[in-house]
């Protein structure tokens, strides 16, 4: 039962205190991440590298990091008390709950309120997509799938990876993440350098966030869910994000995907949940609902854990 209680921990830590304001162990990893990509991303013509060195970059970052991680954990497997509280505190690091909560809050309230300015000022920091001239319903459908779509990547594959792996498979599973975010990009500068954590990472994410799928499903409208989520994934170019977020827009019946501007550009992105004659418009409401439901899904999870932990320790 250790691990249900590092688990229980990292969640009450993550509640009480929220993400890190300062000293974030992933701040210094982003800063040696980024060193490592100006020394290796670059050829004698100027020309960014290819895939063979962004391997070999992703594994310099990476592996000597996740193999001190072992280490310690080996170590601690023989303090019992000591093991519980280091795997609670590594676990609340990699998580972005309550984060991710406040960020969808921060989108909701002024837009319930009518401060459009403020609304689209809050949802550009949590989205890569245009929001300077967004209207009200361009708002809350950026923040709700992102509070969707996030809920998979800060919370519940880093759980999965702790469940399966402890310790060294959440740091494995959320440095790899923080590399996706950094190098992940298909421009010319990363098109082939970041190859190698872009596909890392999507491996890595690929049971859990049919997992997540699977929750937000039975946590809310199940049958427009599963609906959903069995036309709709499959025309996402994102592998993970598109089961993701079509469950969770159908779990909610909230219509969610159409255009969107990126990097000035409009992009025509495949419809998500219940078309709009069914569906609700996305609102301040749907925002907050997302927020639920996440909520209602980690809480599904950590159900299934205790109860899972239970009977393998009765076994």
């Amino acid at each position: 039962m250790s691990l249900v209680a590092s688990i229980l921990m990292a969640l009450l830590l993550d509640r009480l205190l929220g993400e890190p304001k300062r000293f974030h162990p992933l701040v210094g990893f982003g800063r040696l991440a980024s060193a490592i990509e100006r020394v290796w991303n670059t050829t004698d013509a100027g020309r960014a590298a290819g895939r063979g060195t962004g391997v070999f970059a992703w594994s310099l970052a990476v592996i000597p990091l996740v193999l001190l991680a072992y280490s310690v954990n080996l170590w601690t497997e023989q303090y019992a008390v000591i093991s519980v509280i280091l795997g609670g505190v590594v676990l609340y690091l990699a998580i972005g709950w309550q984060s991710l909560i406040e960020h969808g809050i921060a989108v909701s309230n002024p837009l319930a309120a009518g401060d459009l300015d403020s609304a689209r000022h809050a949802v550009g920091m949590i989205v890569s997509r245009d929001t300077s001239q967004s209207d009200e319903t361009a708002i809350a459908s950026a923040a709700t799938e992102s509070v969707l779509e996030n809920g998979a990547d800060a919370i519940f594959s880093a759980i999965f990876w702790f469940c399966l792996l402890g310790i060294p498979g959440v740091v494995l599973y959320r440095l790899s993440n923080t590399l996706d975010a950094m190098w992940g990009y298909k421009n010319s500068r990363f098109l082939s350098f970041g190859w190698a954590a872009a596909r890392i990472d999507d491996l890595l994410n690929y049971l859990p966030a049919r997992l997540t799928a699977l929750s937000y499903a039975l946590a809310g409208k199940t049958r427009i869910a599963v609906s959903c989520w069995q036309a709709q994934a499959v025309t996402w170019k994102s592998p993970n994000a598109g089961p993701v977020m079509a469950a969770g827009a159908g779990a909610i019946n909230v219509s969610l995907g159409g255009a969107a501007i990126y990097h000035g550009e409009l992009q025509q992105r495949p419809p998500l949940g219940p078309n709009r004659d069914s569906g609700e418009t996305p609102s301040a409401q749907g925002i907050e609902r997302a927020c639920m439901l996440v909520n209602r899904a980690l809480g599904l999870w950590v159900l299934v854990i205790v109860i899972l932990a239970g009977v393998l320790a009765w076994l």
